[in-house]
């Protein structure tokens, strides 16, 4: 006899953003109050092999088994399979991810399996029993999911982009929050500091100066932009910001609306500090020397 179960939950983020969350292998601990541990066995870029180990159950007796799990991220589609089956003939899971609105995502889970003749029991046994903890499980994924967008984040709380310049970090964004429309972060930068001129393709730029006194090149036009002044840099428009202060300056960030894909969103138009003195010490000091005469 086969059994079948087919759970959904309707969770309100974006379908994105849901996806990132439960297709986190190495957080399902933390996401599913089963799982006490998970080892990844092999991964490529579309597929997963690994280890999920239980909590203990109400008799110390703690399970655990290999799954593989492959993803489709086009279709929304993500399907796995037991290798090691335990009481199972077979077990089948397909996840489908339908997104219902910009900020609202269907997660429907349907599993298809059979029970080995000398399981210790019965496919309507295990049919009730998967029913009642997918309703739990998936209640919790959307408790958790939902509240991860109301993360606070601090800016030591992310890593540091210094490519172009200066100690910049984008704290709210799409991967840790699951925003649909742009991202926000800040940057600080020492007196005389600068972030190289870039522009966006596709996004706004809104400049808040929370401390110090910038200056903003806009298109090569310089702009003053003081303490408690915002700014926008418009679409296409090459930027650079340069500290022209005695203190540390630090301004916030938000871009908007978001480029089709992240590697779009900027277009560098000069060398960031870390790439020029790769070139300097590249050509023995060359650069430098020609500069000074």
């Amino acid at each position: 006899m086969i059994g079948h179960t087919d759970n959904a939950i309707e969770i309100d983020a974006p379908s994105s953003f849901v996806w990132t969350q439960t297709n986190n292998l190495r957080d399902w601990p933390n996401l599913f109050s089963e799982y006490a541990e998970i080892e990844i066995l092999e991964e490529t870029e579309n597929s997963a092999t690994f280890r999920l180990t239980m909590h203990p159950d109400d008799q110390g007796r703690v399970w655990s088994w290999v799954s593989e799990r492959h993803w489709d991220t086009e279709q929304g589609v993500v399907r796995a399979r037991r290798i090691e089956k335990g009481p199972f003939e077979f077990m089948n899971i397909t996840w489908t991810y339908r997104e219902l609105g910009p900020d609202r995502t269907e997660l429907r889970w349907v599993q298809d399996f059979e029970m080995r003749p000398d399981a210790p029991v019965d496919t309507a046994w295990m049919t009730d029993n998967i029913n009642r903890n997918s309703t739990v499980q998936l209640k919790l994924i959307k408790d958790r999911v939902e509240q991860r967008r109301r993360l606070v984040v601090g800016f030591g709380d992310v890593p540091a982009n210094r490519r172009r310049g200066g100690d910049l970090r984008t704290m709210i964004a799409p991967p840790n929050v699951g925003s649909s429309s742009g991202f926000c972060g800040a940057v600080r930068l020492a007196p005389g500091e600068r972030v190289s001129e870039h522009y966006h393709p596709y996004s706004e730029e809104y400049l808040f100066v929370a401390s110090g006194t910038l200056q903003v090149d806009l298109d090569g036009e310089p702009v003053t932009v003081p303490a408690e002044h915002a700014l926008l840099v418009p679409r296409n428009v090459r930027h650079r910001l340069i500290n022209i202060g005695d203190d540390e300056a630090l301004a916030v960030f938000q871009l908007s609306p978001l480029a089709p894909a992240p590697q779009l969103g900027h277009v560098d138009t000069e060398p960031g500090p870390e790439e020029e003195q790769a070139v300097l010490v590249g050509d023995g000091g060359a650069s430098r020397a020609g500069a000074a005469r």
